[in-house]
């Protein structure tokens, strides 16, 4: 969960040119922060629940999974599922002054996250969003909310 920062400090070290000591400190990820902020649980009882990334989500809904968290998806590849019409819970800047969250039915919503994300693009010059999508929304743990 900590992205590429890990490696691209082990590749700047394993140079040479430069010598320095870091430490990695626990924390909240934005996952564990997504989920608390929408009031779900990443997964449902006894399941699975699968953290990928947009481009992988766009080849196909991962097998054997029916809750799916998405980071680094700058295609908005959550699209590629409105058909199904799985829940989602959306967070952009989840735990800063920025967050923006939304929820709901992926048809009903998948609109207003592509405006909010633009918008929120182009206010800031860049966006960190993460996305819980959940099959079987029966089963959800959550209501289904718009917090902008």
């Amino acid at each position: 969960l900590y992205d590429s920062t890990l490696a691209i400090l082990e590749e700047i070290l394993a140079r040479g040119s430069v010598r320095f000591e870091y430490e990695v400190i626990p924390g909240i990820s934005s996952v564990s922060a997504l989920a608390a902020r929408h009031r779900v649980g990443l997964n449902r009882v006894g399941g699975p629940v699968q953290i990928t990334t947009g481009r992988r989500l766009a080849e196909g809904w991962p097998d054997g999974v029916d809750d799916v968290v998405v980071m680094l998806d700058a295609h908005e590849s959550f699209r590629h599922h409105l058909a199904a019409d799985p829940v989602i819970h959306w967070g952009a800047y989840v735990g800063t002054d920025d967050e923006i969250l939304v929820s709901g039915r992926l048809s009903e919503v998948a609109d207003r996250i592509g405006e909010l994300r633009s918008g929120a693009r182009a206010r800031k010059g860049w966006i960190m969003d993460t996305y819980l999508l959940r099959r079987d929304p029966g089963l959800s743990d959550g209501s289904p909310s718009d917090r902008p």
